[in-house]
């Protein structure tokens, strides 16, 4: 039987439900790729980043068959690039072990690269009607408040209180639906700040609602300041092309292509950390640098400033101990390198220069 709060949640999501590019679709292929594009990324974020993937990897196996230079080239921007490492992983497990077909059960799709609960839980659903409850960022709040679970919603007791109010009005054969419906609930009225619960479906049915506590819902631990760490970055010049080097796989913006650079440990000089520590971890000899600009950024656990610097090749073959791969490229053929915001950042900048001198 369907409860009271599944019946008004569907109904509410049959007349306001978003127009989204992958649910025009069957495909489970286009539902695996939107929900691993969606992992910590808005919805408007992600739209052209899936319509221009899907048009270049229509399917699992063109996914599988292309470099990994033209898929992290194709993501760069979106961000968490680890996940683009992922998909491509996955493809080609599937492409070798599944005749390019994703597997259809929460179990195995937990045994692909990349695919953790959530995301096994909501492809499942979504793709193949499996009634399992996609606990993501938005059904946590609003199963939150509907049940004004004061318990950290990250926390073992707060995630099993969760699953267990969210599965107890779970419908049989509907879980597709009352996953999105949920989706779509936080992101348009259920929303972190400012709930607008005049017109919210549930709003008899929210206890959080009903006891003036949906400010205060979901619990969270607070956060911890994130630590600032200072890089010094430099454009290495020689007879026309720039220095590049080919990030590890397994670090972060592993595969990416950067400028070679160091980070500030001791609060000594810029120039002295760019001319004596970047020049010797490279085993090269640098002319004076000039200054390129200063670029901030914010990644999940940390905040950087990178000062960037252009500078001569004065002595030496680069080599390095830490990148996958160095390789001297000219300014025009930059943007065909993926990069980071950073060294995108640095990259057009360096580009610019380049085309006002010539």
């Amino acid at each position: 039987m369907t409860s009271s709060i599944a019946q008004k949640l569907l109904a509410w999501y049959a007349e306001n439900q978003r127009s989204l590019p992958w649910r025009q679709t069957q495909d489970p292929y286009a539902v695996w790729v939107s929900e691993i594009m969606l992992q910590q990324t808005r919805v408007e974020t992600v739209i052209p980043y899936y319509e221009r993937w899907m048009k270049r990897f229509p399917n699992v196996e063109a996914l599988a068959e292309a470099p990994l230079d033209d898929v992290l080239q194709l993501w760069e921007g979106l961000g968490y690039y680890r996940r683009a490492h992922y998909l491509h992983q996955a493809a080609q497990q599937i492409a070798e072990t599944h005749h390019g077909r994703l597997p259809q059960t929460v179990e195995q799709l937990r045994r692909l690269p990349g695919i953790g609960p959530y995301a096994a839980a909501a492809i499942g659903s979504i793709a193949f009607g499996q009634d399992v409850l996609a606990l993501d960022g938005n059904l946590r709040r609003v199963l939150a408040r509907l049940s004004d679970l004061d318990l950290d919603v990250r926390s073992p007791a707060g995630e099993r209180r969760l699953r267990e109010f969210g599965e107890a009005h779970l419908p049989a054969g509907v879980a597709s639906e009352y996953n999105q419906a949920l989706m779509d609930l936080g992101a348009s009225i259920c929303t972190p700040r400012s709930p607008r619960c005049h017109a919210c479906p549930l709003t008899g049915d929210c206890l959080a609602y009903e006891r003036g506590t949906q400010a205060l819902r979901p619990v969270r631990r607070p956060k911890s300041e994130l630590p600032h760490a200072t890089r010094v970055a430099a454009a290495i010049l020689h007879q026309g092309q720039v220095l590049l080097g080919r990030r590890p796989q397994g670090a972060l913006l592993g595969g990416l292509w950067e400028f070679p650079g160091v980070e500030r440990e001791d609060g000594g000089s810029l120039a002295a950390l760019l001319k004596d520590e970047l020049a010797s971890r490279l085993k090269i000899r640098l002319h004076p640098a000039r200054p390129l600009g200063k670029f901030d950024h914010s990644y999940t656990h940390f905040k950087v400033t990178v000062h960037a610097f252009a500078c001569e090749l004065r002595e030496g073959e680069p080599k390095s101990g830490w990148h996958a791969e160095l390789r001297w490229a000219r300014p025009a053929d930059l943007e065909s390198y993926p990069m980071g915001k950073v060294d995108r950042a640095i990259a057009r900048r360096l580009m610019e220069e380049s085309a006002s001198v010539t």
